[in-house]
């Protein structure tokens, strides 16, 4: 065989070998790539669907759950989904695990959101063993929730104020006061590369209120919106909703109008969030009919300074708008009939946005539905979620006799069958607490509906001094 055949061969060979190895090294990305799961963006959500919000007594406390809800009435007013809320004060993820076929498995819901871990983490400076139990049993959960086809939303801890802490009367360890909002970061950062890892969805919880709270101290060193340091009060209840529609890649507008003219004098407009029909233009100003697909995201007087700390309104539900080629002067805004407020050519050719004042109809409507969503929260949601007290107490005494060894706690036995008793009257607060919150969210989709509104826009004439 000639020399030259040979190294053809050789050539043929080394090929081939570099060919294989080069498919290897493909397969073995493809496969790699195949293993990372992409985190949950956005929530995919149609009528019927469930979400169910699990909690500790921060979720029990029916405020962020009511405020998100909220936003679904107002900005979906056609899609009616099933919110439940599965809070319990005082919680560990231990409590929700014991509890999960009924208050969460049973809604079947398509998303449920976790918020636990201020409990587990037993307000102490950090301690691997408890952060062990809270990690197994988190895992557990998360499992749960995959296995009845829900995807889990994983939130961090909310921030644990101990400024607030120090000013309040509780007596508390000065190292835990200190260490343990340190402690909260530890476990919502392990929260998080979970849910990256796994293709979940996940909210920071902790990050705003932090955020928010360290601004404001610049101006007023007492500032907090966790006054007894460890549930937020309303306004930061907001801020936690803000958070998971954010983190969510939620709707953000409800509205953009824009009026000018053609060249040839002719008014024109487009239009997002809804219709507008009937525009006419004239020397003292513009009139048209709007009917809008939503309505604002507005939330009850208690939670005003959340809004207002977050740009909830420009952030979250902007109605803008604006009107060009108007002759120089001030201008009236009326809708409905009702004057809203007085603006300048310029500030209109610029936008302004309508969507925080609570002088418009709209803005009104969407303030109905959430007095009547916390009617539905403070009346028989709460009361629902009272009902699991009982459980959570009985499922503790249960686990503690269940693993003691010799004589039995008579004390504690005694109390677990008085909890049994108690317990054989939950299953009834349940469904006739249902049956109200289905009668006052029957409401909430009457008052939600949006109607269609005359917008007139007139000159002000400006009034002589008299001599």
């Amino acid at each position: 065989m000639s020399y030259s055949l040979i190294r053809k061969k050789l050539i043929c060979v080394m090929a081939l070998i570099l060919l294989s190895q080069a498919f290897n090294v493909a397969q073995a990305q493809e496969a790699q790539q195949q293993t990372h799961k992409t985190p949950l963006a956005k929530l995919d959500l149609k009528s019927g669907d469930s979400i169910v919000f699990l909690g500790d007594s921060i979720t029990h406390q029916c405020l962020y759950t009511q405020y998100v809800e909220d936003f679904f009435y107002t900005r979906y007013p056609q899609m009616r989904l099933k919110f439940h809320n599965a809070g319990v004060g005082g919680a560990k993820a231990w409590d929700a695990l014991a509890r999960f076929d009924r208050d969460v498995a049973a809604y079947k819901p398509k998303y449920v959101t976790i918020l636990l871990g201020m409990n587990d983490g037993q307000y102490q400076p950090f301690n691997e063993a408890i952060f062990q139990t809270y990690y197994k049993d988190m895992k557990e959960l998360i499992t749960k929730i995959e296995s009845i086809g829900a995807r889990p939303i994983l939130m961090t801890p909310t921030m644990f104020d101990a400024r607030a802490a120090r000013l309040g009367k509780r007596k508390r360890n000065p190292a835990s006061v200190e260490l343990y909002n340190s402690v909260l970061a530890y476990y919502g950062t392990w929260l998080r590369e979970v849910a990256a890892e796994s293709g979940f969805g996940f909210v920071d919880m902790y990050s705003p209120l932090n955020n928010i709270t360290l601004i404001a101290r610049q101006k007023d060193p007492t500032f907090t919106i966790i006054k007894d340091s460890v549930h937020p009060d309303p306004p930061g209840q907001v801020v936690m909703a803000y958070a998971l529609l954010s983190d969510m890649n939620v709707q953000r507008q409800v509205s953009r109008i824009n009026i000018s003219k053609k060249a040839n004098g002719e008014p024109t407009a487009t239009a997002r969030g809804g219709k507008l029909t009937d525009l006419k233009f004239n020397k003292d100003g513009v009139a048209f009919t709007w009917l809008s697909k939503s309505l604002p995201w507005v939330v009850p007087a208690e939670a005003q300074l959340g809004a207002e700390l977050t740009k909830l309104g420009h952030r979250m539900s902007q109605e803008s708008l604006s009107i060009h080629n108007l002759p120089a002067g001030r201008y009236e805004l009326s809708i409905d009939g009702q004057v809203v407020g007085q603006y300048s050519n310029i500030a209109l050719a610029r936008h302004i946005e309508l969507q925080s004042n609570s002088k418009t109809p709209q803005y009104q409507q969407a303030m109905e539905v959430a007095l009547l969503n916390k009617e539905r929260n403070d009346g028989p949601v709460k009361n629902k979620r009272n009902s699991w007290r009982a459980f959570q107490a009985y499922a503790r005494i249960k686990r503690e006799l269940d693993t003691q060894t010799g004589k039995k706690d008579e004390q504690k036995s005694a109390r677990l069958k008085k909890l049994e008793m108690q317990l054989k009257s939950q299953e009834k607060t349940i469904q006739e607490s249902e049956a109200a919150s289905r009668a006052l969210e029957d409401k909430i989709f009457k008052a939600n509906q949006p109607v269609a509104r005359k917008y007139v826009l007139k000159k002000v004439v400006a009034q002589k001094k008299k001599k």
